[in-house]
């Protein structure tokens, strides 16, 4: 097992270190890692796959069923695949997003780099992306893998979470600060 300090625990940790394990014996870290960032693009961008990973109301049958047909469709076998069908059996299809970033966190240790989350109120140009892993790399004292969302609510900035640490420069947090200080006033 990769021991590191790292903070992933819970279900998410114990199901991510197993699925980077087993990456790991049949050598396939790299592929593994695309084929969890496909299936979380797909997890994304559909509201009725979000809909039975997250609702109780369904099965594990009706969900294994039903994640096993989008697997097939999208292409996602293997290793990856298998992983997922189990997670649905188990009844754990909620903690799939968590499982996904816990693992990328756990690879990107094993490749001595650290991983940061960052939420963008716009998609990033490659050159931002570039800046951006820069700048991290000089806090963080390594390379820094990064997972970019957009979330339209932050109207301007970032938020960035490496770590421990968690650096919130979106103008939707300026705004609620300066709303704030404002009550308090007046």
């Amino acid at each position: 097992m990769a021991e590191s300090g790292s903070m992933i625990s819970g279900v998410a940790g114990r199901y991510a270190r197993s699925l980077f394990e087993l990456a790991q014996e049949s050598d396939s870290v790299a592929n593994v890692e695309q084929d969890l960032n496909d299936f979380d693009k797909i997890l994304r961008d559909s509201e009725d796959l979000q809909r039975l990973v997250n609702s109780p109301v369904f099965s594990s049958d009706e969900q294994t069923r039903a994640l096993g047909a989008v697997l097939d469709k999208a292409g996602v076998s293997g290793l990856v695949g298998n992983f997922l069908r189990v997670v649905a059996q188990n009844r754990r299809l909620f903690a799939v997003p968590q499982m996904i970033r816990a693992f990328r966190q756990v690879a990107a240790e094993a490749r001595g780099e650290v991983a940061a989350e960052v939420t963008a109120a716009h998609a990033l140009s490659a050159e931002q992306e570039k800046d951006l892993k820069a700048t991290l790399k000089e806090v963080a004292g390594k390379d820094v893998n990064i997972d970019v969302t957009v979330d339209p609510s932050l109207l301007g900035g970032l938020v960035v979470k490496l770590g421990s640490r968690q650096i919130d420069t979106s103008l939707k947090t300026k705004l609620n600060s300066l709303k704030l200080a404002l009550k308090e006033v007046g």
